[in-house]
């Protein structure tokens, strides 16, 4: 029965997808890469969830959970307030401009050469960091769910490589051979029953908590574990509170408005006032997202205490909660979940390099048809890269947080000379190259080189001194780098990027002042509303803060 509901939800899903998207004309960039720009409100915002809402964040973040308690749903509320920002501020500049990548309005603002070290950087991430971690955490989640290694007689490790390529191979020919709109109309019906089957997880295991009623359950959870609900972390904590007013706000900046892979579903909207709507409408639904993503794995805390990993917090969870019957039809959305996240980075690198590098350096007299089936055998290049990578991220502790790390090196500064861009008129192309060298290094040769050199000294100090307790150790490897958490670091060097590149504007300007251009490929209408609805959802989400602090 399970087998049987999960192959049916999966074909019913691409068989929708393929009526929607079969009358887009996929050999023009518009129709393969934005979607025809058709996308609408509902379309948008159940896209951009599904999207970012993959198992790299419903089994890393719950994981997160089990470890930290509450405090980690930073990532999901913050998220809200930064699509406010996008939809205000970022989104009319792109559908202004006629963007289909945001390297294109680099080249615009500054030059060629910094279009391409961007779409280079942002592919690296993608093939190195984000696909890899996607297509692990999926494989851990469908291998717990169904128990690979007991149903196919083989090891763990064997397990998650069938799931690797499976996955990665079924997430090629969505994202390589439908485009755009058949990924974003997958999204959107998986993200219907990820809202219905994610509401379920917490709801069955505050149930199985308190013998039947949810609110008994509850009553368990807030009696017993009332350090698992402040909203507030401690420093030792993944998310210490103060971040939130340091490096928090521009990794979700960056992920919410500059990152190909989120952004492009804005893009591809009919006009600017879809955009706005399905931005706010997505950033409404995230409020509700610590429920999906925080909630199941402090339940899981409770009910097992002693896993010897926090990602198999959730898997366990489910595996546990859910009755059989749901079990294929959740399976099939959380394969949806999965697949939504890796083909939608899979198009958005696909989109990339046809634009910004095949059409730009390699193939400038290309026409729009050579130009998406070069990107086509790129991304099926890429795929299969990530699908060789991935079982090595196994030993990377928690997914979360290594993903966030990592993503540091090009997050901060691809933000930096995009917000530069936008808010200055004369600062030259020089600058930005230097922001994004510079800010790149900085980050490596602090979080890899410097920081584990500070942290182990301290801690070996540490422990000479006598402590040996592991909670007192984890206080003394917090504080090993001068105090500083990662997000602190970003928002150093986004301040110092942000002041190299204005010095640099302020004697070495460049000679004609920056002017958009409108380039009237969609309505830039804004949505009335914009404004009084994005009020409200970040009076919503300080409201949440307040009342678990």
């Amino acid at each position: 029965m399970t087998i049987i509901s999960f192959i049916a939800f999966t074909a019913l899903v691409a068989l929708i997808a393929y009526r929607a998207s079969r009358k887009t004309n996929e050999k023009s960039a518009d129709g393969y890469f934005l979607g025809g720009r058709s996308l609408t409100a509902g379309v948008i915002a159940g896209s951009l969830l599904l999207t970012n809402l993959s198992t790299e964040q419903i089994v890393g973040l719950n994981g997160s959970a089990y470890e930290s308690g509450l405090s980690v749903m930073a990532w999901e509320s913050l998220a809200a307030i930064a699509m406010v920002v996008t939809a205000l501020f970022l989104l009319p500049r792109y559908l202004k401009g006629g963007l289909t990548t945001v390297p294109q309005f680099l080249a615009n603002r500054f030059d060629t050469s910094t279009k391409t070290i961007t779409s280079a950087l942002f592919l690296t991430g993608y093939v190195v960091v984000l696909l890899p971690v996607i297509l692990y955490s999926g494989s851990v989640a469908i291998s717990g769910m169904f128990d690979i290694p007991e149903a196919f007689g083989v090891s763990n490790t064997q397990a998650i490589y069938l799931c690797v390529w499976g996955i990665g191979l079924v997430g090629s020919v969505y994202a390589v051979f439908g485009g755009l709109k058949a990924v974003a109309v997958s999204d959107t019906i998986n993200a219907i029953g990820l809202l219905i089957g994610g509401l379920m997880i917490p709801v069955l295991g505050l149930m199985a908590m308190g013998d039947g009623s949810v609110i008994d359950g509850l009553s368990v959870l807030t009696s017993e574990h009332p350090e698992k609900l402040r909203s507030m972390g401690e420093r030792t904590d993944p998310v210490p509170f103060y971040t939130i007013f340091t490096g928090m706000m521009l990794v979700q900046l960056f992920y919410w408005g500059t990152n190909q892979q989120i952004i492009q579903r804005a893009l591809g909207a009919k006009n600017l006032e879809e955009g706005q709507k399905g931005l706010l409408l997505g950033s409404f639904i995230k409020i509700l997202g610590p429920i999906i993503v925080v909630l199941p794995g402090i339940i899981a805390y409770h009910m097992f205490p002693d896993l010897t990993s926090v990602d198999q917090a959730y898997p366990e969870l489910v595996s546990a909660v859910l009755p059989p019957a749901f079990l294929g039809f959740f399976a099939a959305v959380i394969f949806g979940a999965i697949l939504s996240s890796f083909n939608s980075v899979l198009n958005s690198s696909v989109t990339l390099f046809g634009m910004d590098i095949y059409k730009q350096h390699i193939n400038p007299q290309a026409d729009e048809a050579t130009v998406v089936r070069k990107g086509k055998m790129f991304g099926i290049a890429l795929a299969v890269g990530a699908m060789i990578i991935a079982p090595f991220i196994a030993n990377a502790g928690s997914l979360f947080d290594y993903l966030q790390e990592i993503n540091g090196i090009y997050s901060i500064p691809i933000l930096t000379i995009i917000v530069v861009g936008y808010l200055t008129k004369r600062v030259p192309a020089i600058a930005a190259k230097i922001g994004l060298l510079s800010g790149s290094l900085l980050y490596i040769v602090s979080q890899f080189f410097l920081k584990p050199h500070f942290v182990s000294q301290a801690v070996a100090q540490a422990k000479l001194d006598g402590i040996t307790d592991p909670s007192a150790l984890a206080v003394v490897e917090s504080q090993g780098y001068f105090g500083l958490h990662y997000l602190d670091v970003m928002a150093i060097l986004f301040v110092l990027n942000v002041l190299i590149m204005l010095l640099i504007g302020k004697f070495y300007p460049r000679e004609e002042a920056y002017t958009q251009a409108y380039t009237k490929q969609v309505d830039i209408k804004p949505w009335p509303y914009t404004k009084a609805v994005g009020g409200l959802i970040v009076l919503i989400v300080a409201a949440i803060y307040i009342y678990f602090a």
